[in-house]
């Protein structure tokens, strides 16, 4: 029996997370053909060596052509250019969507330029790791993990639910919601932590009166953990703090109040403050595990998740 939801996807994009949709397509044999694009020709040759697709190009207005899906997976300020690109190539009734961190933005980039004979669904599987490029990627990075989508009014159910089942073939948990709540939702739970991270990192660099040599020796003591997020693609991070602009400095000004007081609390030897919170702090890592979004494992259970082989 035949698994083939789509007869040609086209892969605009061929990072961590496209190349880790390439592979589960292959090894489910979800698709007819894969074509893969990307604009360069480095990665397009990488992507042909590890075998991600049946046809390779530089154009994404060719890989569209004749592709009944289409996923963008490029970097949230890229998204109008490849939307231009792509527009006048697309089938009447193919899918289009995306996998970008931050909705709005990429809805008003790309929205104006999708003809109404095509479905334009956004979407975010919320998975990754901090490694990039087409080497990055593996079959089943999606499984056990979220993508939620943010349809449009009036979105097509029949589309919907068809991108919905791909998704949830490749084993991810499917959510929708409102792009502006997807935004502050993921700027509270991935960009806040992703900046927080690069900055501490930072300040570390930063700092005279410790050596690097020190800083990197006794690093499993906290450090290490910050710096595995802030080794995370500097293009996509840019972006993604450029295009959700608004719900992160909203976010930044909370946390920044609460550090001011965590750091009165500190300053005034307020322990009962103190210990409030970090009771509070071990609350969230508990439910956390019992959702089912990490295990409770040394190394943060990275190791025990990683579906990957060794």
């Amino acid at each position: 029996m035949s698994n083939i939801q789509f007869e040609r996807i086209a892969l605009i994009g061929i990072g961590l997370i496209g190349s880790s949709i390439a592979r589960d397509v292959r090894e489910l044999g979800l698709a007819g053909e894969v074509v893969v694009s990307t604009r360069s020709t480095e990665t397009l040759k990488r992507a042909e060596e590890l075998d991600l697709g049946d046809r390779y190009t530089m154009s994404a207005a060719e890989a569209v052509e004749g592709a009944d899906l289409v996923i963008v997976s490029v970097p949230v300020g890229a998204s109008e250019s490849v939307a231009k690109e792509i527009a006048a190539h697309l089938e009447p009734g193919a899918i289009v969507t995306d996998v970008g961190s931050t909705k709005a933005s990429v809805i008003a980039q790309m929205q104006p330029h999708m003809p109404e004979h095509v479905h334009f669904i956004p979407g975010h599987p919320l998975a990754g790791t901090e490694k990039s490029g087409p080497d990055a990627g593996f079959a089943g990075l999606f499984r056990g993990r979220w993508c939620i989508f943010t349809p449009p009014e009036g979105t097509d159910p029949e589309a919907l639910a068809k991108v919905r089942r791909f998704w949830e073939t490749l084993g991810s948990m499917v959510d929708e919601m409102d792009p502006e709540h997807h935004d502050k939702v993921l700027a509270i739970v991935s960009h806040l932590p992703h900046i927080i991270a690069y900055n501490i990192v930072g300040t570390a660099d930063d700092l005279q009166t410790v050596t690097e040599s020190e800083v990197i020796k006794y690093s499993a003591s906290g450090f290490r953990d910050f710096t595995r997020l802030a080794a995370s693609d500097p293009t996509m991070w840019r972006d993604v703090c450029l295009h959700n602009k608004d719900a992160i400095l909203e976010m930044l000004s909370r946390f920044s109040e609460d550090l001011a007081s965590l750091q009165r609390a500190i300053r005034w030897g307020d322990g009962d403050k103190l210990f409030d919170l970090f009771t509070r702090t071990r609350a969230v890592r508990r439910s956390i595990i019992e959702a089912g979004q990490d295990v409770e494992a040394p190394d943060f259970g990275r190791h025990a998740l990683d579906p990957k082989p060794n």
